[in-house]
């Protein structure tokens, strides 16, 4: 999964998998979760947004399973 850098808030990156609907993202502290079930549009404004933390926090982080990779 290629992933985008991001310098917002806690966010260091951030990958999505069209295929399998899997957003992945790298915090700032170097731990990596991936969230499933994440549709294509949230996944696309989220690596598009001015405040891709804020975005993070409210459309993906509260409403998504999040399950910790590294």
């Amino acid at each position: 999964m290629e992933m985008k850098k991001l310098s917002s808030g806690n966010l260091r990156a951030a990958g999505y998998d069209a295929r399998t609907r899997v957003l992945r993202v790298e915090l700032a502290n170097g731990t990596i979760v991936e969230h499933p079930g994440v549709g294509e549009e949230a996944a696309r404004r989220l690596l598009s947004s001015a405040s891709a933390w804020s975005y993070y926090r409210d459309n993906i982080d509260e409403e998504f399973p999040a399950r910790r990779v590294r």
